[in-house]
């Protein structure tokens, strides 16, 4: 029996590449090149659309614990991170364009993997597994729509941050320094002044912004927020967010400035930077005028703007099982962000759950049912939780997982406990073959 995977995003080439190291023939389905969504630039599978940055990677962070047990289950999309990241402190960050086409050449060259170029409009017969992630394309989300019989999936509006030379960066007005000094000194810190921040904040509240059906500031997930949005929340919101000084001391001053932009690598040549956290869907030239008013980046050369796309979930607390599946159609999985689980690891993670699942299931195995006291577990449980109300997208966290017995004093002390037990777990499930 084979298994019709649908989209080759993220989800999609973990999904297919579970399914066929464990000897199910795969049928993988993506419409590009045919077609591409306006957030997409290349024909690789496993593009990267907003930021490069796969978040932290320390065990005391939730997504970095979900990270670590991904690499012991055998992703495939975890091992081409690995192999192509760049440099930015503790994080996990790659160059995003030798990421992409390290997953596509894997995936396109396993023997059990077919890939069918094609635009789907309709849910295919038999086994599938649906990860056409936040950008699915009308007519397949038409059809999706008509699986809540109480309404349509839920919508929310997500946003890219702009990229910019690294040779047009005023080195001058700015320094090179990770938060807190941990990890290398892999982010360029722009300083900015109390009076340079809020004249800054003032251009930005008023700034034009690109015309986007349906949308307002109600729309946005509050974790991909527009930089414009932050700063129509109030004075200081964008200080406590992508502009917070703490943990930066300009070496010129040894104090910490009043606010701070950072650069991250886009590329592992250093090339180009992102802008991070300036996700927006100001009109292009308005981006230009207004971001250049960050002294470092008076000069800058932008060679992508930020844009903003709409993304497409599922009601799944309604929809779907613990195993991503459609309760009323078990053929029928789901797999990625339109589960509405929110980041690059976490929709990653989620194909590689339906994977393993699915396989077991069409090999006549038991399924694992990985506990909620494991990241990939507790993040299916969530997204299944019939309790959850007003669903939105969830990024991993400690919040979902279940809690340790007992008292451990400190917050990171109790985080690196839980991410220990997780971690025990998913090695006993190796060693004993149940994944």
């Amino acid at each position: 029996m084979s298994v019709k995977v649908v989209g080759a995003g993220l989800a999609g080439c973990e999904a297919a590449w579970q399914l066929a190291k464990r000897g199910v023939e795969v049928e993988l389905i993506e419409m590009k090149p045919h077609k591409r969504t306006p957030a997409h630039v290349s024909d690789d599978f496993a593009e990267l659309v907003c930021s490069n940055s796969l978040r932290s990677d320390e065990l005391s962070n939730a997504v970095g614990l979900l990270k670590e047990e991904m690499r012991r289950l055998g992703s495939v999309i975890m091992e081409c991170a690995d192999r192509h990241r760049v440099p930015a402190g503790g994080a996990l960050a790659v160059d995003r364009t030798a990421f992409a086409a390290a997953v596509t050449e894997k995936v396109r060259s396993h023997p059990l993997i077919t890939v069918r170029e094609e635009e789907i409009t309709d849910i295919p017969e038999g086994r599938v597994i649906i990860a056409t992630g936040p950008l699915t394309a009308d007519r397949l989300a038409e059809k999706l729509s008509e699986l809540d019989r109480d309404g349509k999936p839920l919508n929310f509006y997500d946003a890219a941050a702009p990229i910019v030379t690294k040779d047009s960066v005023d080195m001058d007005s700015a320094y090179f320094a990770s938060r807190y000094g941990k990890g290398t000194p892999d982010y360029i810190n722009c300083p900015m002044t109390e009076a340079e921040y809020k004249a800054f904040r003032e251009e930005l509240c008023t700034a034009q912004e690109a015309e986007m059906h349906g949308f307002d500031d109600g729309g946005v997930f509050e974790g991909c927020m527009p930089i414009e949005v932050m700063a129509r929340r109030g004075e200081d919101t964008m200080r406590f967010g992508p502009m917070k000084p703490v943990g930066l001391p300009d070496p010129r001053t040894g104090r910490d400035p009043y606010a701070v932009v950072q650069l991250r690598k886009d590329n592992l040549e250093g090339t180009i930077y992102n802008i991070v956290g300036f996700q927006t869907h100001l009109k292009f030239p308005e981006q230009k005028r207004v971001f250049s008013m960050i002294p470092a980046l008076k000069n800058a050369e932008f060679v992508r703007y930020g844009v903003m796309h709409r993304n497409t979930y599922l009601n799944s607390p309604k929809l779907l099982d613990r195993y991503y599946r459609l309760k009323e159609r078990p053929e029928v999985s789901f797999a990625g962000q339109m589960t509405g689980v929110e980041g690059y690891v976490e929709s990653s993670a989620s194909g590689m759950l339906v994977g393993i699942e699915t396989a077991r299931e069409v090999l006549g195995l038991e399924p694992v049912n990985f506990p909620a006291e494991t990241a990939i577990g507790a993040l299916a449980l969530y997204v299944s939780g019939g309790a959850v109300a007003n669903f939105q997208p969830m990024n991993i966290n400690f919040g979902i997982i279940e809690p340790l017995g007992y008292k451990v004093k400190g917050k990171r002390n109790k985080n690196m406990e839980i991410s220990k037990r997780s971690l025990e777990i998913i090695d006993r499930l190796v060693t004993e073959e149940k994944v």
